[in-house]
């Protein structure tokens, strides 16, 4: 089966910033005033099995990106781990990736990292974190937990680079309208345990 990439839509400035402000505000309304429950505990003791676990490289080759983006994505990933890492998800609970991690801003200490817009790669504060919620959507579909809301990527940034997953299993994220969910719809708890070794971003 074949698949092409939709084509980016060209938008104005301020027609992006205005839709963005506005599904913004739309994920806070849903985010205080929905009926979701959240996962919000951590639990430094964790759990005794392990259900699934995947790890991916740090820093890959690829054309026409500078490394000192994939090196500051590094930065940004050990701060985002930092956030979701020992998260409980108890039963009826779910897992929304940008309530986990707040907005990356220089303040909190997110650099410039590669960040896909409008079908090319380009700096931006906080990029890189695709990375991570291709991970933990890739390790969400080899439980019994239920994914209810997700975005694929509109193309594929690594063509040239050597892949475990295939192209169309990963999980796009823009703060915070484009969330990455999911949810325990079983009666057992689950804990993600997302760190960073030398080389790779690890998950279990």
């Amino acid at each position: 089966m074949l698949y092409k990439s939709k084509k980016p839509i060209n938008r104005s400035r301020l027609r992006l910033f205005l839709g963005k402000s506005y599904y913004r505000m739309k994920r806070y309304f849903k985010w205080y005033f929905g009926d979701k429950r959240y996962a919000l505990e951590k639990n430094e003791d964790l759990l005794p099995y392990i259900v699934f676990n995947h790890k991916t490289p740090l820093l890959r080759k690829l054309r026409d990106v500078d490394m000192w983006l994939q090196h500051n994505k590094i930065i940004n990933l050990r701060l985002a781990t930092r956030k979701i890492d020992k998260l409980m998800v108890y039963p009826n609970e779910v897992f929304s990736y940008w309530k986990s991690i707040g907005k990356t801003t220089k303040r909190k200490g997110y650099v410039e990292g590669m960040v896909l817009s409008n079908g090319k790669a380009i700096p931006g504060v906080g990029g890189g974190l695709c990375q991570l919620s291709n991970l933990i959507f890739w390790m969400s579909l080899h439980t019994p937990m239920k994914v209810i809301e997700r975005y694929r990527h509109g193309f594929d940034a690594f063509p040239d680079s050597n892949r475990t997953q295939p192209f169309g299993s990963g999980a796009t994220c823009a703060y915070n309208y484009l969330d990455l969910q999911i949810q325990n719809t079983t009666k057992q708890k689950f804990q993600l345990h997302i760190y960073l070794d030398k080389t790779h971003l690890i998950g279990e």
